[in-house]
């Protein structure tokens, strides 16, 4: 089996290949979630990392300082479309480029910058896979000498059924055609990893693909379509119905919302707030302990 859209994603011998094209964007989109003296999470950008290290000729896009509404309550949110368009004109992202996105840790901070890409109608954007890390692994450069693109004009346009929301998610528990899939551990899921977004477990009746299953644990890249395609089938994600991914904000979300995307599931949305909003509200249903999956027919474990 193959994946259905396998140009979303670059391979580093085709990057290392097309690293110095004039059309090509790379971006190293590395964040860091760090603990906050409480017992919560606060979000870190990820430029000075960027600056010590980094893919030559990369650029950084910021999610914390750039690409969030700082003015939310949740960590991550989109901002609004100025913003967003402002930040991507000024890493040299317009109309006749390409971008590769990369991160330094899951893959996850890469592929949430692809679907706000792809949220925004920007499809010529594709995620290295395995990362910095594989980058790395073959011997290939890095340096830490500054780097930005031209500035370019990135038109924004919404398109609709790629973000959802917190009513969406609520009917969604009801209506029997939408899959809501958790994406963060499976102890978490459980309800016994700890509780950093409020309340511990999960959205209730959800089923659960952590997003770090996803890739081979040596090298970081995506595991073979055909394994990925069984993970998700397991938990009852249907290529007919809509799927709405979640996790602690957004971001482990996206990237089982990217590989959704590669094997052809064409109705997926991320849920933007995901726990940080719904652990911290006690009106919301949530459940801890087994889950109950009917179609669970085998180990998640890579």
């Amino acid at each position: 089996m193959a994946f259905k859209y396998p140009e979303f994603l670059a391979e580093t011998d085709w990057l290392a290949d097309h690293l110095n094209d004039s059309d090509l964007r790379v971006l190293d989109c590395t964040a860091f979630n760090r603990p906050d003296g409480s017992g919560g999470i606060r979000a870190e950008s990820g430029r000075e990392s960027w600056a010590m290290e980094h893919i030559p000729g990369s650029g950084h896009a910021d999610l914390v300082n750039d690409l969030s509404d700082n003015d939310a309550h949740f960590r991550y949110m989109l901002p609004q479309v100025p913003q967003l368009a402002q930040a991507f004109s000024s890493y040299g992202v317009g109309a006749g480029t390409r971008v590769v996105l990369y991160d330094s840790t899951t893959g996850s901070w890469a592929t949430r910058i692809w679907w706000m890409l792809r949220a925004f109608g920007f499809d010529d954007a594709y995620i290295l896979n395995g990362g910095l890390h594989k980058w790395k692994l073959e011997g290939r450069p890095v340096n830490s000498d500054p780097s930005t693109y031209p500035p370019a004009i990135f038109l924004a346009k919404r398109r609709a059924g790629l973000m959802a929301d917190k009513d969406e998610v609520l009917a969604a528990l009801d209506n029997g055609s939408t899959c809501v899939l958790n994406a963060l551990s499976g102890e978490q899921h459980l309800g016994s990893g700890g509780a950093n977004y409020g309340r511990a477990g999960r959205i209730a009746n959800s089923v659960n693909v952590p997003a770090a299953d996803l890739t081979d644990p040596v090298t970081h890249a995506y595991l073979p379509a055909e394994r990925l395609a069984e993970r998700f089938a397991q938990v009852g994600a249907d290529r007919a119905e809509r799927v709405i991914t979640y996790c602690g904000g957004g971001i482990a979300a996206s990237n089982d919302a990217f590989i959704l995307t590669l094997l052809g599931y064409e109705n997926v949305a991320v849920y933007d707030a995901s726990m940080s909003e719904w652990a911290a509200d006690p009106s919301l249903p949530m459940q801890t302990g087994p889950m109950q999956v009917e179609s669970w027919s085998g180990d998640l474990q890579p």
